[in-house]
């Protein structure tokens, strides 16, 4: 890692530490609730089981999204693949309609569905998809096949789950909080799941991105330097499939932060992939962090939700970076 990245990755670690300050003083009582912490233990529930696990989970949400993009992009080797192209974003949808119209169901129906949750039918729905792809893809041999599955399988698994909404509309009120993507209701044992799926995650994505710098060269110049494709391409769609799954079954959809992390760290650090996963990861979570303080803060006290506020400034700083390449 050059100085220029080491630098980007300590002003991004103290950008988080701000964060998490900033986001554990914003509510609907203020930053009155901190200074009263020590004191009143309404406060101190307020700030360490709400507000603090919140801030920490959009930091840990976002930095599973960018550490995914950021593989896609490099595994695809197209600076515009996001995270939710392999279908897990469409089949974590599927799932949690299919959950919900299960639980207005039979009691025992609902039984088993409620103890296994959104979340779990989320995870479940997202790994589902990928898995989809893969069987449509016939591997992971041909790059472009798995994209063109990636693709297909997004449009079918988002009409299944148009039909399953249209035959149980009931449904659609809670769909809506999963689409635009919510992380109110993030906790600690959230933030845990989150942090140990990230962890190795994040170790096996620099392990093997010395695969991505291969393949930015091409797939035939990879393969003349002795790299194992196959099974290391295998490993990255493993860590692409869990990091995206882990975070949509917490907080839903949330776009454009995968797709925005890499293109910030790139022109601000010139690295190979091995440092760009990490810096990636790190931006993505001070970005969703940000994008939740806003949330919360712009119309308070009411409050935004955050998958709208990141596609708005995600979509927003893509179209101003295609105007300034196109002059």
């Amino acid at each position: 890692m050059n100085a220029r990245a080491a630098w980007l990755a300590l002003s991004l670690l103290g950008l988080s530490v701000l964060a998490v300050a900033v986001g554990a003083g914003i509510g609907s009582t203020g930053f009155e609730s901190v200074w009263r912490m020590r004191d009143d233990p309404v406060a101190w529930q307020i700030v360490t089981e709400v507000r603090l696990p919140r801030t920490v989970g959009a930091w840990l949400i976002g930095a599973l999204l960018g550490l995914a993009g950021a593989v896609a992009q490099g595994l695809f080797r197209n600076p515009l693949a996001d995270p939710f192209l392999l279908g897990s974003a469409s089949g974590a949808m599927l799932a949690v309609a299919i959950a919900l119209a299960l639980m207005g169901g039979g009691t025992v129906t609902a039984t088993w569905v409620g103890k296994m949750g959104l979340t779990g039918a989320a995870f479940l729905g997202a790994l589902g998809g990928v898995l989809l792809t893969l069987l449509l893809a016939k591997g992971v041999q041909h790059t472009m096949r798995l994209l063109l599955a990636g693709v297909v399988v997004g449009y079918v698994l988002g009409a299944l789950k148009d039909l399953v909404t249209l035959s149980a509309p009931e449904v659609l009120s809670a769909m809506v909080g999963f689409v635009l993507g919510n992380t109110a209701f993030i906790g600690w044992s959230a933030c845990v799941v989150m942090a140990v799926v990230l962890l190795p995650a994040m170790a096996l994505a620099w392990v093997l991105a010395r695969v991505l710098d291969g393949l930015s060269l091409g797939e035939a110049t990879a393969q003349s330097l002795g790299l194992p494709l196959a099974p290391m391409r295998a490993a990255l769609i493993g860590v692409l499939a869990l990091a995206t799954g882990t975070a949509v079954a917490q907080a839903g959809l949330i776009g454009f932060v995968g797709l925005a992390a890499p293109h910030l760290v790139r022109p601000l650090a010139r690295v190979t992939h091995g440092p760009l996963v990490l810096l990636s990861a790190m931006m993505g979570g001070v970005l969703l962090m940000l994008a939740d303080i806003a949330a919360r803060a712009l119309i308070w006290p009411q409050e935004l939700p955050v998958g709208v506020l990141t596609a708005v400034l995600g979509g927003g700083y893509l179209l101003w970076l295609m105007y300034r390449r196109t002059r």
